[in-house]
C-alpha cells in the first residue's frame, strides 16, 4: 500500500551526513508534516510514497540545510562603508548604539536572513550588532522588530543578546523622526533588556527563532585583568551565567585570542557545550586541549580579517578531539554569508598554513557547515544531517551547469565548486522557503528597497566623514 505524504523528493544525489556518511547517487526523501519520515533509493521510495508536492531532484545535490556559527546583525546594511580608511568600527559603533532605529533592525534582519535563505543557510546566529561588541540592548523593541522579519523569513536563527562593551553606564539614543534623545543604561538594566528579549522572543516561530547570550570578550593578553577591573568582569558575567542557567541558552562570543578561552573557563566559568566561540585564534595549546575536555565548541570564519591578522588552529582542534562549526561572520564589510565560500576559503587557508593539500578533506568540510554546526548549537538530534525522524530541513543544489560537469562525486563538488546562487530550492521544517530560486516568504525586492532606505536614513543621523572614501594606493599599488 502506497502511503501520502507532503513532500517527496525524488532522484537527487542524496548526501545524507548521517552516521554512515552515505551518499545515495539515485535518491528520495520523503516528508511529511516537519519530519523526514524516510530516505533511500529512489525506486524503494516511490513504490511506498506519493505526495502532493513531488520534487524532481534529477542532477541535483540533496542535503542537509547549511549552517552558521557566528555572524552579526546590523553589518548587512553597512557593507563596504568605511572599510578602506580605518573607520568601519566608528560606522558600527555609531549607527548601532546612536543612529538605529526599530526600522533600520527590522530592515536589517530582513536582508541577512534573505540573503542566508537564498545561500541555502538554514541556521545561524547572530550578534545583536557588533564592531567592538556593541549591543542594542537599551530596549526590547529593536530585538523585537529583528525577530518579527527573520520568522517571516522562514530560517533558524539565534539572536545573542547581552551585556555591550564598557565602559558603563552605556551611551545610547533613541529617535523619534529627526527628534534625538540620548540616555546611559547601566549594566543590571543592559542584563534586564535582554531578558524581557528573551521571553518575548524565545522560541517564536515555532521554535525556529531563539535567543542567545553573548559576552564581551576580555582581552588578558593585552593587558592583566586584575583588581577592580577582574571584579567587575566576574560580577558582570555572574550576571550574564545565572540567564544561561535561567534559559538554558547558548553563550557566544567573538574575538578570541591567545589566552582568552583559557581565562573565560579558569575566571568567568564560561566554557562547555554550551559555549560557541568565534575566531579563536593562535590559542595556546592548553586552550586547545580545554576545548576538548570541556565540549567548547569553536566557530571559525576563515573569510575574516580576523583570519589574516591570525590563525585559528582548527586542525588542531578537530585531532584534540573539539567540535568546530563553520561561520561567515556577517555579510560585512567585504564578505557574505555564501557558506559555500567559506569552505572553499577553508580548505586553501589550511593547506597553505601547513603546505599540505590533504588537511580538511572534503567531507570534514562539510560536516563543519551540517552536523557540527548541529551540535554547536545544540541541535545534532534534531538538524544537522538527513535521517528518519530529524527535522526536514533540506536544500537543493542545481548541479546541471558547466562547472559541475561530469556529475560525480558530489560532496566534493558541493565543497570544491558551488557557490550559495546553485542553490535551487530550501525547505525548513518541512516548509518550501524557495524553490527554483524563487522566495515563496517574503518579497525580495522590498527586502532589498528597505535596506538600501534605511542605510541612508541611519547616514542622516550620524557623522560620516570617510564613510565612503577611497584610500590612497587604492588603484595601481600593492597595498593601501
Amino acid at each position: 500500500m502506497i502511503a501520502l505524504v507532503d513532500i517527496l523528493i525524488k532522484n537527487g544525489m542524496v548526501i545524507t551526513v548521517d552516521k554512515d556518511r552515505r551518499v545515495l547517487m539515485d535518491g528520495a526523501v520523503a516528508v511529511e508534516n516537519d519530519r523526514i519520515i524516510d530516505i533511500g533509493e529512489t525506486d524503494a521510495i516511490v513504490k511506498a510514497y506519493d505526495a502532493d508536492i513531488v520534487i524532481d531532484a534529477h542532477k541535483m545535490a540533496v542535503l542537509p540545510g547549511l549552517m552558521d556559527g557566528h555572524a552579526h546583525a546590523g553589518h548587512s546594511i553597512l557593507r563596504t562603508l568605511g572599510m578602506h580608511n580605518e573607520t568601519w568600527y566608528k560606522a558600527c559603533n555609531n549607527i548601532y548604539a546612536q543612529g538605529s532605529t526599530e526600522e533600520y533592525w527590522a530592515a536589517d534582519a530582513a536582508l541577512l536572513n534573505l540573503e542566508r535563505l537564498k545561500f541555502g543557510t538554514t541556521c545561524g546566529i547572530n550578534f545583536f550588532g557588533g564592531g567592538d561588541s556593541i549591543m542594542r540592548v537599551d530596549d526590547p523593541k529593536y530585538a523585537k522588530g529583528h525577530c518579527e522579519e527573520a520568522e517571516k523569513v522562514g530560517v533558524r536563527t539565534f539572536l545573542a543578546v547581552g551585556l555591550r562593551r564598557g565602559p558603563y553606564p552605556s551611551l545610547y539614543s533613541e529617535w523619534v523622526g529627526d527628534k534625538k534623545r540620548d540616555y546611559t543604561v547601566a549594566v543590571e538594566k543592559q542584563i534586564s533588556v535582554s531578558e524581557k528579549i528573551i521571553k518575548e522572543n524565545h522560541g517564536r516561530g515555532n521554535g525556529r527563532i531563539k535567543i542567545a547570550t553573548m559576552f564581551p570578550t576580555p582581552h588578558p593578553e593585552r593587558a592583566p585583568i586584575v583588581g577592580k577591573e577582574l571584579e567587575d568582569v566576574k560580577y558582570q558575567s555572574k550576571l550574564t551565567n545565572e540567564l544561561i542557567e535561567k534559559y538554558d541558552l547558548m553563550l557566544t562570543m567573538d574575538g578570541h585570542n591567545t589566552s582568552t578561552i583559557k581565562f573565560c573557563h579558569e575566571e568567568l566559568d564560561m566554557s562547555g557545550p554550551h559555549c560557541v566561540y568565534n575566531h579563536s585564534t593562535e590559542l595556546l595549546e592548553e586552550e586547545i586541549r580545554l576545548c576538548a575536555e570541556t565540549g567548547t565548541n569553536i566557530s571559525h570564519s576563515p573569510s575574516a580579517v580576523a583570519s589574516m591578522i591570525g590563525r585559528c588552529p582548527v586542525t588542531e582542534l578537530i585531532e584534540a578531539g573539539a567540535n568546530v562549526v563553520m561561520a561567515s561572520d556577517a555579510g560585512a564589510p567585504d564578505r557574505s554569508f555564501d557558506m559555500f565560500r567559506h569552505m572553499f576559503q577553508c580548505k586553501r587557508y589550511h593547506g597553505r598554513h601547513f603546505r599540505d593539500s590533504g588537511y580538511l578533506p572534503p567531507g570534514k568540510i562539510l560536516e563543519m557547515t551540517t552536523i557540527d554546526g548541529a551540535k554547536a548549537f545544540r541541535l545534532d538530534d534534531q538538524i544537522g544531517s538527513l535521517e528518519k525522524g530529524k527535522k526536514a530541513d533540506i536544500i537543493l543544489v542545481d548541479l546541471n551547469k558547466p562547472h559541475f560537469y561530469p556529475l560525480n562525486m558530489p560532496v566534493d563538488k558541493v565543497t570544491f565548486f558551488a557557490n550559495g546562487n546553485d542553490v535551487d530550492t530550501v525547505i525548513v521544517d518541512g516548509e518550501i522557503l524557495m524553490q527554483g530560486r524563487e522566495v515563496k516568504t517574503v518579497d525580495e525586492y522590498a527586502i532589498m528597497e528597505a535596506a538600501q532606505e534605511q542605510l541612508e536614513a541611519a547616514l542622516g543621523r550620524i557623522d560620516t566623514t570617510g564613510l565612503y572614501d577611497l584610500t590612497k594606493n587604492y588603484w595601481g599599488k600593492s597595498h593601501y
